[in-house]
């Protein structure tokens, strides 16, 4: 099992840092609330140059040279053509002009006209109405200059800034609103368990849209065709709905992305998904009002989610939108693997109905906006043996119905950036392998329990323990601390101390009362 260690050689300041750095320096005519705005359009400028200059000199080495103005040439490839004025090339010898925030206004306005995919999803005249200081601004764009995105082509770097500076700004906006950027490490490792090779890809809260853009690396990577997956997904925040279809366009991914909150205004009502990829917000409250969705076809044969927390709304949505064979892997915040009342109910039919396949724990510090521990679910419509053919290979399933794979990972992956964790690539290895071993033909062979990291367990013994899904109370731990339910406590200690400030309010209103009789008033 791999372990945590520590890095090799010092962290350097990281690129989200720097750029943080740069726009602070334009405090004043611009709230940092803002920045993430400033600076992610300059950023798909810097991509959009980057990627054309590499298929420009692709094509002179290539010996076709008299092509490099033809805008077929670059489309072919995914690539965007751009205009002379629009090149980031021309911007940056143009940086210190006085003219720099029409010349990038106007950039961007033109890129949009000559690309439909980008139909609404750049900022209009933005820049000059800003009233920024233009040697400050300079800076920000000489710090943008440094950044060499083709060789970092494998990193959500749009998505990754967003994140960052939504977490320097969580407080006012961040928090809550479901902007959150999924690291690459999760989604890879999502996309690793899952294996989305081709079919309907579905995220229902897809943000800046980084699922799919490390789905698509992975298959990608694993030698599909990402012509056989089509992308579909619904984004609730405007300027992130924006984010997302520019991230993806830059990238040539072809995708359905619709804006609306999912729950009121679904606009994949009648999609069923091969695989499903989410990271919704954590514990959302007051998503829906008391008479609002009472009967919404995706709870149908389950409780109607409660209002207080949406994380059972998700799940009945995500599993409403599964196929026949349909696979889904989704964050959600630890509490709802224990949760009381309707969402206890909930649960329960929903292991009856064997649609939980497994529970992973992660690690804290995963995450930019957040340090808390997440669980990683993987719900399945079908459960039972059978054969099926992904990316041309033969994958043997055997009945695995009435199981669940529980899996601790919090002692796992490594630091990165000095206080965060990433799941790297071995500990990624571990962790499929363990699973997909689990659910093929000879798992006895290949798949073994291993205490403090993995447990398979039947169904009758999870309704021996309440129906929880919490991992500890099924993986053998040698520390016995593990072995404490703390949600159990935590429930315990909120009870009695409801019960102190019931006690202390009643003392008070009889101590009160008594005063009154004796004729005092406090």
């Amino acid at each position: 099992m791999a372990k945590k260690t520590k890095p090799n050689k010092k962290q350097e300041k990281t690129m989200e840092a720097a750029l943080w750095e740069s726009c602070n320096k334009l405090r004043g005519a611009v709230e940092p609330a803002e920045y993430k705005h400033v600076v992610l359009s300059l950023i798909f400028l810097k991509y959009a140059g980057d990627r054309f200059e590499q298929r420009k000199q692709e094509l002179v080495e290539q010996g076709l040279k008299e092509y490099i103005d033809q805008v077929e040439f670059y489309t072919a490839e995914n690539v965007f053509y751009l205009t002379p004025e629009c090149r980031w090339t021309y911007i940056m010898e143009n940086a210190k002009q006085s003219n720099i925030f029409q010349i990038i206004d106007d950039a961007l306005t033109n890129i949009e006209k000559m690309n439909k995919q980008l139909a609404g999803a750049l900022p209009s005249n933005y820049y000059s109405n800003l009233g920024l200081d233009k040697t400050k601004f300079a800076s920000l764009l000489d710090e943008i200059n440094k950044l060499d995105t083709v060789k970092d082509s494998e990193n959500d770097l749009i998505g990754r800034v967003y994140e960052y500076f939504l977490g320097k700004f969580a407080i006012a906006e961040g928090k809550g609103k479901g902007e959150y950027y999924t690291p690459k490490s999760i989604v890879n490792l999502i996309a690793e368990l899952i294996e989305p090779y081709d079919g309907k890809i579905y995220d229902p809260c897809c943000g800046s849209g980084g699922m799919f853009v490390q789905s698509m690396k992975f298959v990608k990577a694993h030698h599909g065709n990402q012509k056989n997956v089509s992308v579909y997904g619904q984004e609730n925040t405007n300027t992130t709905f924006k984010l997302a279809r520019m991230n993806l366009a830059i990238r040539g991914i072809s995708a359905d992305i619709k804006q609306g909150d999912t729950f009121h205004n679904d606009q994949h009502k009648d999609l069923k998904a091969d695989y499903i990829m989410a990271n919704p917000p954590f514990n959302q409250k007051d998503w829906r009002e008391e008479n609002q969705l009472t009967n919404d076809a995706r709870w149908s044969g389950y409780e109607l989610p409660p209002t207080s927390n949406a994380n059972y709304g998700w799940i009945l949505n995500i599993l409403s939108k599964l196929s026949t064979n349909g696979v889904a892997g989704f964050l959600l915040a630890n509490g709802a693997l224990s949760a009381d009342g309707t969402e206890l109910a909930i649960r329960r039919k929903l292991i009856e109905n064997d649609k939980v396949e497994a529970i992973l724990i992660l690690p804290r510090n995963l995450f930019y906006s957040t340090d808390i521990s997440v669980t990683l679910w993987i719900l399945n419509n079908n459960k039972k043996a059978r054969v099926v053919k992904k990316n041309g290979v033969e994958m043997h399933y055997r009945d695995r119905e009435g199981e669940v794979l529980f899996m601790d990972l919090r002692q796992m992956g490594i630091p990165f950036e000095k206080k965060y964790i990433e799941l790297d690539p071995e500990t990624r290895d571990t962790v499929t392998r363990t699973y997909h071993n689990w659910q093929q033909e000879g798992y006895e062979q290949t798949y073994k329990d291993t205490p403090e990291f993995c447990q398979s367990v039947k169904m009758q013994t999870i309704a021996e323990k309440g129906y929880s899904l919490v991992p500890s109370k099924y993986i053998e731990f040698v520390n016995r601390d593990e072995q404490i339910d703390f949600d159990a406590k935590m429930r315990e200690l909120q009870t009695e101390m409801r019960d102190l400030l019931q006690e202390e309010e009643k003392s008070k209103r009889e101590l009160m009362a008594l005063f009154e009789k004796l004729g005092y008033n406090l």
